[in-house]
């Protein structure tokens, strides 16, 4: 049971949310009628639904399980993916102002519905089975299953070929055994979606529901990032898991990677609702807080650093933008996802870091949002291709020569 009485914490917290989005360069204007009218329904639920809770939510360490089904019914689980499914069959720059409007409450929150959409739904969708697809996604997309991804190991982070997790053929079901570690959405989750090795050490991606024999969730606790979200682990103790649970239409590294392109692009963006979300707070603040007879506003330091803000913020934005037609079109690389989700989550935790000095030692409190996106965003750099990571592929596509090894 929850130790939180969210409708209280709603209406109690209801209008103090004022953020507004910076657009130096109007590229609202490069938008869709329908991406706007997406855009602002997002951000007046999360205004609504989420501000008024978030704070409580990373001081308690709590996840709220009842905004799921919100989540579903605003269609931030998969928009990019057919109607067919239950999904939105929406283009890839309204799921990607989908996930700015969600981290630009919480980075947590926005990994649950990124976590979900791409690392869940998305690997079924390419690669399951017309079954499996008719089976999971359509109850995935409205909240009603929840599910999580199992590549990350205790001893295999970015070396994900190097996995001991492995599946042995026992002629009418596999068996599965092994451990993973850093799952979002692990602790809740309905399904989940494991990688790992078959007797020939080839990587498959199998389904795993919960309730199977062996199959354990511990939460991770303690964390000082993404408070908000729940992490856990995966532990498979000789799991039996039918046959028709594999997804038949990939092998090899090609399928988690697949789908971390995905959520690597959703990164993109949502690190960009972060870093607009302490800009918007750092600028009203300046405008407030009154040093030596005048708003702070006026003094050329913290101009400097507010001018900065919004030059590397409209940068982004205009990667997020060309990156989202680029998906649209099916011409995106590995490599430029990469370049986004680098710089982006690197100008947002600056950003986050030069707001915090704006707002003095309130910026520590959670009166505002600055400390939790700086904390949350300590995360966001490091997973799904750590910041250097990303750093080497695209040294590799730029020189042709492997760094890795």
């Amino acid at each position: 049971m929850s130790s939180i009485n969210y409708e209280a914490l709603k209406e109690h917290n209801q209008g103090k949310d004022r953020y507004t989005q910076p657009d130096f360069y109007q590229i609202d204007d490069l938008l869709t009628e329908e991406h706007i009218l997406i855009r602002n329904s997002v951000r007046d639920w999360v205004k609504r639904e989420l501000s008024p809770i978030i704070e409580e939510c990373a001081q308690k360490a709590e996840f709220p399980h009842h905004i799921i089904k919100g989540l579903g019914e605003i269609g931030a689980f998969a928009p990019q993916l057919p109607a067919k499914y239950g999904c939105g069959g929406m283009d890839y720059i309204t799921y990607g102002l989908i996930m700015q409007e969600l981290e630009r409450c919480d980075s947590g929150i926005r990994s649950t519905a990124s976590v979900q959409g791409s690392l869940v739904m998305y690997p079924i969708y390419m690669f399951g089975s017309e079954e499996q697809k008719m089976k999971y996604l359509p109850k995935l997309a409205k909240g009603e299953l929840m599910g999580c991804f199992g590549l990350t190991e205790p001893d295999h982070g970015s070396n994900p070929g190097g996995m001991t997790t492995n599946i042995k053929d026992m002629g009418d079901h596999y068996l599965l055994n092994g451990a993973k570690m850093w799952i979002s959405n692990a602790p809740f989750a309905d399904i989940a979606v494991v990688w790992a090795k078959n007797e020939e050490g080839k990587v498959r991606g199998i389904i795993v529901e919960r309730g199977y024999e062996g199959f354990t969730t511990p939460e991770t606790h303690g964390k000082w990032s993404l408070r908000a979200s729940a992490t856990g682990e995966l532990v498979f103790d000789n799991v039996k898991v039918p046959k028709e649970n594999l997804l038949p239409n990939v092998e090899g590294l090609k399928g988690p990677l697949t789908c971390l392109n995905s959520a690597r692009y959703g990164i993109s963006w949502g690190a960009v609702g972060a870093a607009m979300d302490c800009y918007d707070s750092a600028v009203r603040y300046s405008k407030q807080r009154i040093q030596f007879g005048k708003p702070i506003a006026g003094f050329q330091l913290q101009q400097k650093k507010l001018a900065e803000m919004l030059t590397e913020i409209t940068k982004a934005q205009l990667v997020c933008w060309r990156l989202g037609n680029l998906m649209d079109s099916g011409k995106a690389t590995p490599a430029q996802i990469s370049l986004a989700k680098r710089n982006n989550v690197e100008i947002a935790i600056d950003i986050a870091r030069e707001a915090r000095q704006i707002h003095g030692a309130m910026g520590i409190t959670g009166e505002y949002s600055i400390m939790r996106h700086s904390m949350n965003l300590e995360s966001v750099i490091t997973y799904e291709g750590t910041h250097d990571v990303h750093l080497l592929i695209l040294g590799m596509e730029i020189t042709g020569e492997n760094a890795f090894v």
